[in-house]
């Protein structure tokens, strides 16, 4: 590929780890800061009143964009939260009732917030079961069966996209055994709303997590799905004035809640519009890298993967670090943006079983709506480059044990 000249302003290819807010979410936010900032729960004057409505209004549009009702949806400050209370929420409240169900089941790649939830309930004796996944990230389903089979299960928790590695999980299998198992089935879709077509009936959700911020959204608000028929019965996190149907109290942030709305209304317009975009942007980007980095490798490859989504590993034994280091004009990540600073080896990655070197050499790209196709070639190009140059450095260095194959 010729030299391209560099962008006036970085690239951003991290959209797994946060979206720009789309311009008609901005504009629909706007009034609800500068003409109108009343409390929503303020119903007794006109101001209040119209706030409450516009809070239905954006809870209708959130049920919407995953086919449930509006009564199902709790506004919360975001997925954590949301995981949080779905997973806490259904184990503290069954044990209030005595249940002999103590055991709780998710899977090793999932968002560290599960992951760290469902710890958290062995405290309070419950036994948490934390599955494998399979080299390309996926669930093995008999796997799954056996576990649910072999002592009652209180709840299976399973991320429908990973923000790693953009593997889509067998959501309607997964709900499935859990339904026959009688266990409730919770669903981190942080990832997936907007992405890809949801709907909580097919899949056999009880329990299903948003974040604003992931669908070019605000940050600072959520959602969580409770199905209310059978109903889900979750206890609260913590006390206050008993907003949201008693389970998540405090002042709903109106303009947060209205972007959180519209940009579930755009997204329940255009969610195929966008992947079908995007997946072209996405085979045009990795084909310009395989020209410029012979040799780099997918990992998790396959077609359950969403559209935006690449985790590309490096060879020659030059690491992500590197690569990023040389290329700076670039936006792009080793992995979740929500651990800690700490530079570590991604959980996801060592799941999938990946050598360290290559788990070290890898790099997540999230190409999402506002995309263009020069960037993509621009980043390739840059991508390229900097590989080349780290890969000569390291010629140059006294040799050492890193290497990006397996």
């Amino acid at each position: 590929m010729r030299a391209m000249s560099r962008p006036n302003r970085p690239i951003y290819l991290d959209n797994h780890a946060t979206t720009p807010v789309d311009p008609r979410v901005l504009a629909a936010m706007r009034p609800w800061w500068e003409q109108n900032f009343a409390n929503p729960g303020s119903v007794e004057h006109a101001l209040g009143r119209a706030a409450e409505e516009a809070v239905e209004t954006a809870r209708a549009h959130v049920a919407e964009l995953i086919g449930a009702e509006a009564s199902e949806i709790l506004f919360t400050s975001g997925a954590t939260e949301s995981n949080n209370l779905a997973i806490k929420g259904a184990a503290r409240f069954a044990a209030r009732q005595e249940t002999d169900r103590r055991r709780v089941v998710t899977v090793a790649t999932e968002h560290k917030c599960v992951l760290e939830s469902v710890r958290d309930l062995a405290a309070e004796g419950f036994e948490p079961v934390v599955l494998p996944v399979r080299p390309d990230g996926l669930l093995d389903l008999d796997l799954l069966e056996a576990t649910l089979a072999e002592r009652p299960t209180l709840l299976v928790s399973v991320m429908a996209v990973n923000n790693e590695i953009g593997v889509i999980q067998d959501l309607a299998a997964i709900g499935e055994i859990a339904k026959r198992h009688g266990a409730l089935f919770h669903t981190d879709a942080a990832q997936a709303a907007g992405r890809m077509p949801l709907d909580v009936g097919a899949i056999r959700a009880d329990l299903l997590s948003i974040s604003g911020h992931k669908l070019y959204g605000p940050k600072g608000i959520g959602a969580l799905y409770v199905r209310r028929r059978p109903r889900v019965r979750l206890a609260p996190l913590f006390s206050g004035g008993g907003q949201e149907r008693g389970l998540r109290s405090g002042t709903l942030p109106a303009p947060l809640v209205v972007g959180l709305g519209e940009a579930c209304r755009i997204a329940a317009q255009e969610v195929l519009l966008d992947a079908g975009r995007i997946a072209g942007q996405r085979d045009r980007f990795l084909a310009a890298l395989r020209a410029e980095v012979p040799g780099i490798a997918l990992n998790a490859e396959g077609e359950r993967r969403v559209a935006g989504n690449l985790s590309v590993a490096f060879p020659g034994g030059v690491t992500a670090q590197q690569v990023m280091a040389a290329a700076p004009e670039l936006c792009v990540s080793t992995g979740s943006a929500c651990s800690s600073a700490e530079i570590e080896t991604s959980h996801v990655l060592k799941a999938l079983g990946l050598a360290e070197p290559r788990a070290r050499a890898t790099l997540r790209i999230g190409i999402g709506r506002f995309t263009s196709p020069a960037e993509v070639d621009l980043a390739a190009a840059a991508l390229g480059a900097a590989w080349r140059a780290a890969a000569a450095s390291r010629t140059s260095a006294p040799a050492g044990p890193d290497s990006a194959s397996e």
